[in-house]
């Protein structure tokens, strides 16, 4: 009888969150409810087993480097610098989310699933009526990065703002979080477009406070090579001798806006051993390109995976391209941990998952200030 009322606690709890389309389609929670309805079915006794990460096709990713950054430690590109091989070239494939939006999610599908320390990125396209009203997360970190129109946010322990074009905001959910993210309604009716990554938390981060960091467009540092041709937005990390603002995530990672026109080259130095890939937002891009080397051309909407061994990416446009292209390059620090991610929630084994849907049911651990609350700008599709 205990376990019965243990999982009908959980089942009330997704039921709870899970009456918005929108929120249903992006956290699966579907699926969540059918998992767990099976899982009560076996003796409780028997004890769960952790999920184990999807496999990139065929390919072993690493996960066995914890190599955060030394303090003051300054990468340097040379003529010898070895370049990253590109392990794999995939196309985001547009696919509908939620009520009114357009999602291209390149992490977090089969093709790149739980690509360490990153669990998901999604290029959004999200047009009035649409959004992701009140919702909860723990157990990672997020962030958003818009690139037209802007999105308003609010949580439970009343914080609440917006970000613009060009503007940033780091969420650690931590121990846990309430909050909804509506896209602005733009008085021409067009998109809010952007970027939103998913990192994960290391187990021993899991339960911390839950924080934000919002990043303005204005502070982020822009760094000019190869004669201008190459535009640099150093929003996380370093690039040719300039630092990011610092202490926006607690895992580390890097994030880097390149802007590159015809004719334009750059070698971006990356932590050895971290997982990197770079996703292409407009035009295209040449991969390689050091003398010897093979060269790959990549497109618009394509992720392209690297292997952690080597120094650099090397990245050109071709000079008799049309326009420049723009890509984000993005590494971050493997963790050596276990995924279980259902939905919202991102732990490290099955047992903590039934515990986050369980303390937010019962407005518990990190979860009591949802009880009974409500975000304003997330009425407009409560019903």
């Amino acid at each position: 009888m205990k376990n019965l009322l243990f999982l009908a606690s959980i089942l009330i709890g997704i039921a709870s969150i899970a009456f918005v389309p929108s929120i249903l389609n992006r956290y699966n929670l579907t699926s969540l409810t059918s998992h767990l309805f099976n899982t009560a079915t076996r003796r409780y006794s028997e004890k769960p087993t952790a999920g184990k990460q999807a496999p990139v096709d065929q390919l072993v990713l690493d996960t066995t480097h914890k190599l955060d950054l030394p303090p003051d430690t300054r990468l340097v590109a040379t003529e010898m610098s070895v370049s990253r091989a590109i392990r794999k070239v995939f196309l985001a494939v547009e696919q509908a989310e939620g009520a009114g939006a357009r999602v291209r999610r390149s992490v977090g599908t089969p093709q790149l699933r739980n690509f360490s320390p990153f669990l998901m990125l999604d290029h959004f396209s999200i047009k009035p009526g649409a959004g992701f009203p009140d919702h909860p997360h723990r157990g990672q970190e997020t962030i958003t990065y818009l690139l037209q129109g802007g999105v308003d946010h609010e949580d439970f322990a009343g914080n609440k703002g917006t970000i613009n074009a060009g503007d940033l905001q780091f969420m650690t959910a931590g121990r846990g979080i309430m909050h909804a993210e509506m896209p602005r309604q733009n008085p021409d009716g067009s998109a809010n477009v952007g970027l939103q990554l998913w990192v994960d938390l290391p187990a021993s981060l899991k339960k911390c406070e839950p924080r934000y960091r919002d990043l303005r467009a204005a502070e982020i540092p822009q760094v000019e090579v190869d004669g201008g041709r190459v535009k640099v937005k150093v929003i996380s990390g370093q690039s040719h001798g300039i630092d990011s603002v610092k202490d926006l995530a607690y895992t580390p990672v890097w994030v880097l806006d390149l802007e590159i026109q015809p004719g334009g080259r750059v070698t971006q130095p990356l932590p050895e051993g971290w997982n990197a890939f770079a996703y292409v937002l407009e035009g295209t891009a040449i991969f390689g390109g050091k003398e010897g080397e093979e060269k790959r051309v990549v497109g618009q909407y394509h992720n392209v995976v690297f292997e952690p061994q080597g120094e650099v990416v090397r990245v050109e446009v071709d000079e008799g391209a049309d326009g420049p292209a723009r890509l984000v390059l993005i590494a971050g620090t493997p963790l050596d941990q276990k995924v279980v991610q259902y939905g919202p929630f991102v732990l490290n084994s099955q047992e903590e998952v039934y515990q986050a849907f369980m303390d937010y049911q019962t407005h518990s651990n990190g979860f009591e200030r949802a009880k009974g609350w409500e975000s304003e700008i997330g009425k407009s599709m409560a019903h």
